[in-house]
């Protein structure tokens, strides 16, 4: 095998091996950028932002989830922002410039088109955002930011975010089995069908039962609840975690100083104006930067990566 095939191959193993760097950052840089990325995406409305917002989310959940993320935005994302999009010139009649009129009279304007448009946008923005959060916010995160303050409610997210994957992991094992001894849904007439079905559902149910049980006695042998109980965490605040953590929160100030200097406003309703000054140019520079934090740690660290695999080959 040539070198350049062995470091491709390299290459190709090691990327798949290879998960998101920004996940290995400190839970609670994890919690406070996302609660920062999605709250200033739910409450700037300035074109700017929504379109920076969107394209980064967009982008670090195909990063990290792959073909799965295409196949979310094309076939949920996309006719959803077409819908809102349509919706609301529908309904609402607002503004000053009016395109055409519907038939049932009222004014079509171009306002509303952009309202809806942008809220479409906004909406579908949280949306990926909320997606990236799912994939790096992981139960053993939860626990460990709100087992100490709030252990019930923690241990019950934690509980409902990890059984989703797991129900659909052994709903699919059991409708394989299932089709082995042809009594899977597709099997027989439409009968038969909801008959193999209500099994499926019924072993499904069971297995939950008996999973909560197990649970509960792990927990219970494990001393949950008792007073002076400690708890086991792999987590460390390193250096790497109080650079990211500086990076956060000085751009996060900047954008929130960016709303009382006038930077986000915007307003569509009864006619499009927005602030377009150095001052917000600035602030929308800064905003990008935060949205694409996630994305530039894990470019470099690709390149990092690819880099080492190029020495070892040669």
């Amino acid at each position: 095998m040539s070198r350049e095939k062995a470091f491709e191959k390299l290459t190709t193993e090691s990327r798949k091996r290879s998960a998101d760097t920004f996940s290995g950052f400190h839970p609670v840089i994890n919690m406070l950028y996302f609660v920062a990325v999605i709250g200033f995406s739910m409450f700037f409305n300035h074109p700017v932002c929504l379109a920076m917002s969107l394209i980064c989310a967009i982008t670090y959940s195909i990063y990290i989830n792959g073909q799965k993320a295409v196949r979310f935005t094309l076939i949920y994302l996309l006719p959803m922002l077409i819908m809102a999009a349509l919706l609301n010139p529908a309904f609402n009649h607002q503004g000053g410039t009016i395109l055409a009129y519907l038939p049932s009279g009222n004014p079509l304007t171009l306002e509303s088109i952009l309202y809806g448009i942008s809220a479409a946008v906004m909406l579908i923005t949280v949306i990926s955002w909320f997606s990236c959060f799912n994939v790096v916010m992981t139960s053993d995160k939860f626990v460990y930011l709100f087992g100490q303050i709030i252990p019930a409610l923690s241990l019950i997210l934690a509980m409902a975010l990890r059984f989703v994957p797991r129900f659909q992991a052994q709903i699919k094992v059991i409708s394989n089995a299932q089709k082995c001894v042809g009594r899977d849904v597709s099997n027989g007439n439409l009968f038969q069908k909801m008959k193999h079905g209500i099994k499926i559902l019924s072993i499904m149910v069971t297995w939950a039962l008996e999973n909560a049980i197990e649970s509960a006695d792990s927990m219970k042998g494990r001393g949950y609840g008792l007073p002076g109980r400690t708890a086991f965490s792999i987590f460390r605040f390193d250096r790497r975690d109080g650079y990211a953590l500086a990076y956060i929160l000085v751009c996060a100030a900047i954008v929130i100083s960016g709303n009382f200097t006038g930077a986000y406003h915007f307003r569509y309703f009864p006619t499009i104006k927005g602030e377009w000054t150095g001052t917000a140019l600035i602030i929308f520079a800064v905003y990008f930067a935060l949205c694409v934090y996630p994305l530039i740690i894990n470019v470099k660290e690709d390149l990092v990566w690819k880099d080492l695999i190029r020495r070892r080959a040669e």
